[in-house]
């Protein structure tokens, strides 16, 4: 064992990490077991509760080859450590790993730190293949990725008490990025300081007694994607709290005329075009058919459920005679069905369809081009611009021209909306409008001046005009947040290049290799950095 990893094993099991620790549920919500004891113990069972965890607690070791790039990936514990490694064909590297995400029902992927920055793993664990496999839009990659950081918006859903990244920030985290692992009590029942303190006496949020669009929105906020999402301005879906209506905080747009079948995490978007819930209304939710305390193992779902569907089709002669050979509704009506979003998994069709023959109608629908908003009521000309840009980002180019016309129509009403601000100067510079451009990413410094977007795009332009005095420091300081992402780094250090400041170019790559050290373009401009603002003619 080499004096490095000796050094590295002792700060990981030091009693300070140890105390640094996100807590798990069964610890964070003890308290409410004191009273809840039955429910606590049965929640503890299930996939929210489980959520997320440890890396050593539910480490599925194996060994990964990526054959477009071959890199072989393997997962191990290593003096009881879990670890991944990384075996390019020039150079290897090992990275200890933090926390597991995913109950593992689907798959489960695995988070690391180094220094305040919190990334995920390249490759995932597959329930359905049994083994590991790159995450999606990775599978194609000829080289290495970048390391994938980890967003406060990608945690919330696995993880409670979830805090934002330093200001001017995507993955850095002055503390803990988030305070326990699962999904803890208070993410559905909200603060429960005071009713602790009043041994119950104090109220509590009771999704049963809330207003549907409340009551609703607990399972929305994480259960519903859409095609597109979008934070309304001003908000931040971190803020949401159980009890509010989640639309003040995030507007959900899908495609027109889209297939609700291929789509991860549309649960409840495809509840509402059930017969069930159409004829029910507001009367039917989710927790008409899930016990979010409870999750029924193999031998007792089909039972269950089954009980769920009678509960409304409760006429005897029906339970009794409604293909009494198979008493598994699912497996007809709500069949599992693919997610082409989401690779090696299957989701339940949650339409209800009256007879299986029904899902080839679906399945020949095509995918939309016009984004139309479900379940935010509210939703503004601005959030409709913004899931357009946002579908541009997701790679779509068929939503460039409406998100252009319609930030720059909106140009006045968005004077102070930073995040709109940015798209209508990523915009603009792409089509070559630098005075909206920079117009546009001023106007955000103003409102925040440690803004990323706006100082490493304003800063790359300027230096594209050859105003490298004015280039440097705004590219400087959004380094100096985000010493973790390449691309930043390779443009800051080709201006500090040539400004004629070789050794600033040098130690600016020299950076971002602690956060990518098997990353091909960063070694090989580095290479060429060498003689980088010498004099001495080498």
């Amino acid at each position: 064992m080499t004096a490095v990893w000796l050094l590295l094993q002792a700060v990981l099991l030091s009693p300070l990490a140890a105390a640094s620790q996100a807590t798990p549920v069964r610890e964070a919500d003890a308290k409410c077991a004191q009273c809840h004891g039955d429910i606590f113990r049965r929640y503890l069972t299930t996939p929210m509760a489980n959520a997320s965890g440890l890396a050593t607690e539910k480490l599925r070791t194996g060994t990964f080859v990526h054959k477009a790039s071959g890199v072989e990936y393997k997962i191990s514990a290593i003096d009881g450590i879990a670890i991944l490694e990384y075996h390019t064909p020039r150079d290897s590297s090992k990275q200890p790993l933090s926390y597991f995400l995913g109950s593992g029902h689907l798959g489960a992927t695995y988070l690391y730190s180094i220094g305040n920055y919190l990334f995920e793993s390249p490759v995932a664990w597959y329930a359905a293949s049994q083994g590991y496999d790159m995450k999606p839009g990775l599978a194609e990659m000829r080289k290495m990725p970048p390391p994938l950081p980890m967003e406060s918006s990608c945690l919330r859903c696995h993880m409670s008490s979830v805090q934002d990244s330093a200001p001017g920030t995507i993955n850095r985290f002055q503390g803990l990025p988030f305070l326990h692992t699962g999904i803890t009590c208070e993410a559905c029942h909200g603060d429960s300081q005071q009713h602790v303190l009043a041994h119950g006496k104090a109220p509590i949020v009771n999704p049963a007694r809330l207003d549907a669009d409340r009551r609703d929105s607990i399972c929305i906020s994480c259960h519903l994607e859409g095609d597109v999402s979008v934070e309304r301005a001003g908000h931040s879906a971190l803020n949401y709290r159980p009890g509010e209506s989640i639309s003040t905080y995030t507007a959900y747009y899908v495609r027109a005329g889209a297939n609700l079948t291929v789509r991860g995490v549309s649960e409840v978007e495809q509840l509402s075009q059930s017969t069930c819930k159409r004829i029910s209304g507001d009367r039917m939710s989710c927790t008409n058919c899930h016990d979010p305390h409870y999750s029924p193992d193999a031998q007792h779902r089909v039972a269950f459920y089954r009980s769920k569907c009678l509960a409304c089709h409760s006429q005897p002669e029906f339970a009794a005679t409604h293909h009494p050979d198979n008493q598994d509704c699912t497996s007809c009506h709500m069949p599992r069905t693919g997610a082409m979003n989401i690779l090696h998994v299957a989701w339940t069709d949650h339409r209800i369809l009256k007879l299986p023959e029904e899902r080839k109608t679906e399945s020949d629908q095509g995918s939309g081009n016009v984004l139309v908003p479900i379940f935010s009521p509210g939703a503004t000309k601005r959030d409709r611009a913004m899931a357009c840009y946002q579908a541009l980002l997701e790679g779509d180019r068929s939503f460039e021209t409406a998100a252009w016309e319609q930030l720059k129509e909106q140009r006045d009403s968005i004077a102070n909306d930073k995040s709109a601000l940015d798209a209508l100067g990523n915009l603009s510079a792409e089509r070559g409008d630098q005075q909206t451009a920079e117009q546009a990413f001023r106007r955000v410094l103003e409102i925040d001046p440690a803004d990323l977007t706006a100082l490493s795009n304003l800063g790359t332009l300027l230096a594209k005009q050859g105003k490298l005095t004015d280039s440097i420091p705004m590219l400087r300081t959004a380094f100096e947040h985000n010493q973790d992402i390449p691309g930043l780094a390779m443009n800051l250090a080709r201006v500090e290049c040539m400004a004629g400041d070789g050794a600033a170019a040098r130690s600016t790559l020299e950076t971002a290799l602690i956060y990518s050290p098997n990353l091909e373009d960063v070694q090989r401009l580095l290479t060429q950095m060498t003689g980088c603002g010498r004099t001495d003619g080498r």
